[in-house]
C-alpha cells in the first residue's frame, strides 16, 4: 500500500519571502534524501509547483531548517535552502535575510529557546555563510507577538517588528570585502564593484547597463537583452571573485544602482540572480549599503550618505524602500563594519504536518 511520510512543519512569512520551517532533526540525515524531500514538499521541478507548497516564484520557494547550535555564542543554527522552481536542484550557497526573520519566532515556538518578557533575544548562526545574527523579538508574557505596528515595503499591513542585527558579515563567502582586491574594475566591458558583505554581489550602475534604474520588476524581467548581458557579467565576475563557475548558481547576486528618487540614499534593483526581486533582499541591502559607504566604488557619486560612524542607509527598491542601520568602527577608506541592523516582520501561517510520498522518504524502511 502506497503511503506518505508526515513531517512536522511550520509555514511562515519571513520578511518579503515565504516558506516552510523545519527542525533539522525531523528531516532526513543524509543530504541527498533531504534534497528529495524538500523538492517534493515544494512541488519541484514544476513551473506551477502544483504538487507542493511552493508559490512558483523564487521568493516563495524557500526553506528554513533550524537546529540547536553548538556554537559558543549562538542559540540556534539556521540553514537556508533555495529550492529551484523548475529544476530538481536545492541550493545551499546563498542565504536569505527575509526568511531569517522567522527563525527566532520559530525557535521560541518550538521550544529551542526559552522566552522572556517582554522580549527575547535569539542568537542565530547562519550555517550557509557562517555569520552571526542577533534577533530581538517581542514576547509579552512569554509568547511570541506577531501583531504590531511595523510596516515593511513589499508586505501588506503591519506586524510586530523583529530587529535583526548582523555581525561579522564582511567576506561572508569569500573572506574579503572586495574579493578581487579592487573597489572598481571593468568586467566584460562594464564598470563593476565586486563586494562581499552578508551576500557576495556584483554591482554596477544603471547608466552602464543602458537603463534608467527605476524600472519595475515586470519591465526588467521582460528585457531579455539586459538579463543576458547581466548574466555574462555575473559569470565572469564570479570567477574573478574566487567563486568558480557560477552558471546555474544563485551567487553572486547582481545589483544595478542609480540615484535616489524618493529621498533615500540610492536606488537598487536586485537580481536573484536572473530576474528582478520584487522588493529587496536583506542581505543584499547590507551589501549595497556597505558599497555606498566606501569611497571609490560604483556607488561613489550616486549614493547620498553622510559618512559617519553611525549611518542609516535607505535603499529604494521596486516595492518601496529598506533601511539598514550601520555601526562602524572605521569610515571612508578605513571602512570597518561592526553591526548592520534591519527591521523585518514575520507571521506564522500554519503549523502541522507536510506530506511526501514514501518513495521519496520513508523512515520506517
Amino acid at each position: 500500500m502506497a503511503r506518505q511520510t508526515a513531517i512536522p512543519c511550520t509555514m511562515m512569512r519571513g520578511g518579503t519571502s515565504r516558506g516552510p520551517y523545519f527542525l533539522s532533526g525531523e528531516l532526513p540525515a543524509d543530504d541527498a534524501t533531504r534534497d528529495r524531500v524538500l523538492l517534493s514538499a515544494m512541488g519541484s521541478p514544476d513551473q506551477r509547483q502544483i504538487d507542493g507548497m511552493g508559490g512558483a516564484t523564487t521568493l516563495t520557494s524557500k526553506v528554513a531548517i533550524v537546529s540547536p547550535s553548538d556554537h559558543p555564542w549562538a542559540d540556534v543554527d539556521y540553514l537556508f535552502a533555495q529550492v529551484s522552481v523548475d529544476r530538481a536542484f536545492v541550493d545551499y550557497g546563498p542565504t536569505c535575510g527575509n526568511m531569517l526573520a522567522g527563525v527566532g519566532p520559530f525557535a521560541i515556538d518550538r521550544g529551542l529557546v526559552p522566552s522572556g518578557d517582554p522580549r527575547t533575544v535569539v542568537n542565530i548562526r547562519n550555517v550557509n555563510t557562517d555569520s552571526l545574527i542577533e534577533a530581538v523579538i517581542r514576547t509579552p508574557d512569554g509568547h511570541v507577538e506577531y501583531d504590531g505596528e511595523a510596516a515593511i515595503d513589499g508586505v501588506p499591513g503591519t506586524a510586530a517588528p523583529i530587529l535583526l542585527n548582523f555581525m561579522e558579515v564582511i567576506g561572508s563567502k569569500t573572506g574579503a570585502l572586495f574579493p578581487t582586491g579592487r573597489r572598481k574594475e571593468t568586467v566584460e566591458g562594464v564598470e563593476v564593484s565586486c563586494v562581499d558583505v552578508a551576500m557576495p554581489m556584483v554591482l554596477t550602475t544603471a547608466e552602464s547597463m543602458g537603463i534608467e534604474g527605476d524600472e519595475g520588476k515586470a519591465e526588467l524581467d521582460a528585457n531579455r537583452a539586459l538579463l543576458e548581458r547581466l548574466e555574462t557579467i555575473r559569470v565572469a565576475a564570479g570567477e574573478k571573485m574566487g567563486l568558480g563557475d557560477v552558471r546555474g548558481q544563485v551567487i553572486p547576486k547582481f545589483g544595478i544602482l542609480s540615484r535616489p528618487r524618493r529621498g533615500g540614499a540610492l536606488t537598487s534593483r536586485y537580481f536573484v540572480p536572473t530576474d528582478c526581486h520584487a522588493a529587496h533582499a536583506v542581505s543584499g541591502a547590507i551589501c549595497v549599503g556597505s558599497c555606498a559607504l566606501v569611497p571609490g566604488t560604483v556607488a561613489d557619486g550616486i549614493a547620498e550618505v553622510k559618512g559617519g560612524f553611525s549611518e542609516l542607509v535607505e535603499i529604494e527598491h521596486p516595492s518601496g524602500s529598506i533601511t539598514v542601520a550601520f555601526e562602524l568602527s572605521g569610515v571612508g577608506d578605513d571602512f570597518a563594519l561592526e553591526k548592520a541592523g534591519v527591521v523585518r516582520t514575520a507571521r506564522k501561517l500554519f503549523q502541522g504536518q507536510i506530506y511526501v510520498p514514501d518513495r521519496v522518504w520513508s523512515p520506517r524502511m
